[in-house]
């Protein structure tokens, strides 16, 4: 195998197209890997290595017939809240969940993009928290650091690529799954706009705020990856205009006017942005500077913008209680989040669909005055294994946002954010920040992405310990 383990999406497609490496190799490699990491990392719920290994066998026929697709044969992950065909959807929860039917539409559309599912990552029960930990498959352990958390609620995708497991993965991102993960295991998120990434079977997953995004190491990759899973199902509820996202890498941004945002939104609760966190992001805004964008610190007008995420994330939590198999299995802090969300089922929840369209157009006239914002993905730095393990209901709400105060507005709003490493605290965690745009803004945000990569190469740093296959040499 003459491939670099370590190559991305489209490096990976060339190889594969010319005959430097079979799919059959790729997978057989990927499986080994993901193998050696599995009692450290512990990134999948469900690896398929008889089921990839069948996929990689007709990709391989597939390109020796000349048949070429964006990700014909490049093994990927996606996170275990989306049906994969022939495999339980269980969303981190614990009981013997039955196999599905079919794929949903994400996994269906990357299987048409000629990509093989190798497996299912770990995640938080129903994506709820900013870990992927519970008792159903333990703890899933960020590869810069086992002591701590890679984030959440799609934890599994990230540890799987930082580790170096696959060059990239779907997660969803319901108030930063995405981008909180990507931020404190050094990769870029994208969480592009609502209905981009179809979340079918569910038209609208968790009263619409739960959108399916991308993890990977270098924003091509990302990008590359989001244009694949793009697109939707007959029946879904929101339906973009179609874009071609990786178009954007490489392309100038242009000369932007650029919001730093350090206040954090509306909360209910103390939140405070730690000093690591800010220099890291302010350093960010400096480099943007030095590129040539005007960047001035400046507040978009939130309002009480929270008043209208409650009713929508709890009613999501009461509907996946209601239809879970195993009811008496689940965390007693998502029983209590369900019984909130029967009581704002009614009124409540109306009121705060309603809230959204005056909530894009004020937060969206901020967007007359500046193109983009900078804000930080989180307020602190990837917390231990376990932080949130013995806290009640309402103390692990308030630490959960006190660490990550910051990304769920754009889930209210339903528009495009993009996480961009922005380096590492003192004890050698990293963090991220945000570039934030209004509605179908995704290729301004991946070209400025993509300068700042090129000018930054976060890429080219790896955790201190790389999982490799008998054979493989290790990245260092």
């Amino acid at each position: 195998m003459t491939l670099d383990r370590c190559a991305g999406l489209a490096e990976t497609a060339r190889a594969l197209a010319e005959g430097e490496v079979s799919a059959r190799e790729l997978t057989e490699r990927t499986l080994e890997r993901i193998e050696a990491s599995q009692a450290t990392v512990n990134a999948f719920r469900i690896v398929r290595a008889r089921a990839a290994l069948a996929e990689a066998d007709a990709a391989d026929r597939e390109l020796a017939a000349g048949v070429r697709r964006p990700l014909l044969g490049i093994p990927v992950a996606v996170k275990d809240d989306m049906d994969v065909a022939g495999e339980p959807t269980a969303f981190g929860c614990c009981g013997d969940f039955p196999p599905v039917a079919e794929d949903g539409e994400a996994v269906r559309r990357l299987r048409a993009a000629g990509a093989v599912i190798v497996g299912k990552t770990n995640t938080c029960e129903f994506g709820q928290w900013p870990h992927s930990e519970g008792p159903a498959f333990g703890a899933t352990r960020n590869p810069w650091s086992p002591e701590h958390t890679p984030g959440g609620s799609s934890g599994g995708s990230a540890a799987a690529v930082a580790a170096g497991l696959v060059p990239a993965a779907l997660g969803s991102d319901g108030a930063g799954s995405v981008r909180i993960p990507a931020a404190w295991t050094h990769l870029v998120g994208i969480k592009p706009q609502r209905g981009r990434i179809s979340t079918w079977p569910r038209g609208e997953s968790f009263q619409g705020i739960t959108v399916n995004g991308t993890l990977a190491r270098t924003v091509a990759d990302a990008a590359l990856l989001l244009d694949a899973a793009s697109g939707n199902h007959a029946r879904d509820p929101h339906r973009p205009p179609a874009l071609t996202v990786s178009e954007a890498v490489g392309r100038d941004p242009g000369r932007l006017r650029i919001a730093l945002s350090l206040k954090p939104p509306f909360t209910a609760v103390p939140a405070r942005l730690r000093p690591e966190v800010r220099a890291r992001v302010v350093a960010l805004a400096e480099q943007l500077a030095a590129s040539g964008h005007e960047v001035e610190q400046a507040d978009p007008p939130y309002g009480p913008i929270g008043l209208t995420f409650v009713p929508r994330a709890t009613a999501g939590i009461a509907e996946r209680v209601a239809g879970a198999p195993f009811p008496d299995l689940l965390d007693a802090r998502t029983r209590g989040a369900a019984r909130l969300g029967r009581l704002l089922g009614g009124v409540p929840l109306r009121t705060a669909r309603r809230a959204e369209a005056v909530l894009q157009r004020r937060i969206g006239a901020f967007f007359g005055s500046y193109d983009v914002i900078l804000a930080p993905t989180t307020a602190a730095p990837p917390p231990r294994i376990g932080a949130l393990h013995a806290l009640g209901g309402f103390a692990t709400d308030r630490a959960v946002i006190a660490a990550c105060p910051y990304a769920w507005p754009w889930n209210v709003l339903g528009w495009p954010g993009v996480n961009v490493p922005a380096g590492f605290t003192a004890d050698g965690l990293p963090v991220g920040a945000q570039l934030l745009g209004p509605a179908h803004s995704e290729p301004l945000l991946v070209s400025l992405a993509a300068q700042l990569e090129a000018e930054l190469r976060w890429h080219e740093r790896w955790p201190p310990r790389a999982w490799a296959a008998p054979g493989e040499a290790r990245t260092l």
